[in-house]
């Protein structure tokens, strides 16, 4: 590693981190939203056969989420132990797998995305529109898995602020390529959710190109590809697979109780999909600042335990929570006191906007909830302890938050108001004994890297 690396490694705060991160996921959510926003002109039914089909989506990236978690976490706990070349082994062997991985999930989800989205029983006015964006935008999903892996390479380097710049440019295309293909400027057909997918698959496409080039720039002589032509990579392998399937099994059951939830709400009509996706693209803006200091808390707390320095690490994800339950509580506060004039942007439905506002007055409790997995459990992955928010969060997510949705939303009738109390008992339960299992201190007895360093560099001091 360089010494401009390694300055940069020693200079790390959680605001450094963080604030980048902020900026990178506000931009995703907000491509999501362009997605929305601009379809909403076009037609409420495009909105809600997206909206379906991005479920089945997002299960799809937390698939590719279990390679990424697993090397961000190694590489920083690495880099915290003085180990560089070691976490460079894991980099490359960490792109690999995600590539074949990402092509395998791509041909699942082109061949096979009419079954997926009949067995979500979507309504029928919807399949076409939905089926041939999760053709193109799935089609294409090893793109993202591959942008998952290199920007969680180049964050754990502490490098965060190249990851929001190449999110930046993306989400620019996007917007371009959304008003030309949805509304048929410049001579281009009118498309809707068509261009969008289009759109979304280039914008994609390109920064990936760009996170290759910033990967040479930032970690030039540390991917040492012919590493991958010597031997299997057997050891790489199992400490992703360790550290990435349980974290994935956490995320993967959310997602599909979710979208199990989805189901429920789709026997609600057409109307109620759609609130449930204006609400939710409004609600990401009330807990992005929970995700962005949770990942910024992440790598900080790997680089520690790496370092063995336990007790900084403890600390720092208990100010890390108290500061993202403060920041995500006042942000969904004022998305509740302006609800109406916000859903207005997106729809003029009456009964749309009434039943959105209920939900996002909900939110308001939901989210110092959501703040205690998004912080806690970020932090307890870093050091090492991936297997609990698994166990708890099945429990939890199939138990409280699925039987809940149905007993509440459907059996007594409360609709999409009763799957929000649902989710607001899921998220306080599993948050509640996420901070209890992290002040046991088991954790500080899982670290991926022993104490002893390469001798390559002087070690990285987090602050």
């Amino acid at each position: 590693m360089s010494d401009k690396q390694n300055n940069n490694t020693a200079k790390l705060t959680l605001f450094a981190l963080t604030w980048p991160i902020f900026i990178e996921i506000l931009l995703h959510m907000l491509m999501g939203n362009a997605d929305t926003l601009m379809l909403s002109q076009y037609d409420d039914n495009s909105v809600a056969a997206v909206g379906v089909s991005n479920q089945i989506m997002s299960v799809i990236i937390v698939m590719f989420g279990f390679v990424a978690t697993g090397t961000t976490i190694l590489i920083a706990q690495n880099l915290g132990a003085n180990k560089p070349r070691r976490a460079s082994q894991i980099a490359v062997v960490s792109i690999c797998a995600n590539i074949l991985f990402g092509f395998g999930l791509s041909i699942l989800l082109f061949f096979f995305g009419e079954q997926i989205l009949t067995a979500m029983n979507l309504p029928e006015e919807l399949m076409s529109t939905a089926l041939i964006y999760l053709r193109i935008v799935g089609g294409f999903a090893f793109v993202q898995a591959l942008i998952m892996t290199l920007s969680a390479i180049v964050k754990s380097h502490g490098f965060t602020k190249d990851a929001m710049y190449v999110t930046l440019g993306m989400n620019v295309l996007n917007v371009i390529g959304n008003y030309i293909f949805i509304f048929g400027a410049f001579g281009a057909p009118s498309l809707g959710a068509t261009g969008v997918a289009m759109s979304t698959a280039f914008s994609r496409g390109v920064g990936t190109v760009i996170l290759f080039i910033v990967l040479y720039k930032r970690v030039k002589g540390d991917l040492p590809w012919s590493y991958l032509t010597k031997k299997f990579p057997k050891r790489e392998v199992q400490d992703l697979l360790r550290i990435g399937i349980p974290s994935a099994g956490e995320h993967l059951s959310y997602n599909t109780s979710q979208m199990v939830i989805t189901y429920f709400i789709a026997t609600m009509g057409t109307a109620a999909l759609t609130t449930r996706v204006y609400t939710l693209n409004i609600m990401m803006f009330a807990f992005l600042f929970s995700i962005a200091i949770g990942q910024g808390t992440q790598i900080l707390v790997g680089h520690l335990i790496g370092e063995k320095r336990h007790e900084e690490a403890y600390k720092r994800c208990l100010r890390s929570l108290w500061i993202g339950m403060s920041v995500s509580t006042f942000a969904a506060f004022m998305f509740a006191l302006f609800r109406q004039q916000i859903l207005t942007i997106f729809t003029d439905n009456p009964e749309i906007i009434q039943l959105g506002s209920i939900l996002l007055i909900l939110t308001v409790i939901l989210e110092p909830g959501r703040a205690f997995n998004l912080i806690v459990i970020n932090s307890l992955r870093a050091a090492g302890d991936v297997r609990y928010p698994v166990y708890i969060g099945i429990l939890s997510m199939w138990g409280v938050s699925v039987t809940v949705s149905y007993a509440a939303g459907i059996w007594l009738g409360l609709g999409l108001v009763g799957i929000w109390i649902a989710l607001i008992l899921d998220e306080w339960l599993r948050g509640l004994l996420m901070l209890r299992r992290w002040k046991t201190r088991k954790w500080e007895k899982m670290s991926f890297v022993d104490s002893k360093g390469e001798g390559e560099e002087q070690k990285a001091h987090v602050n």
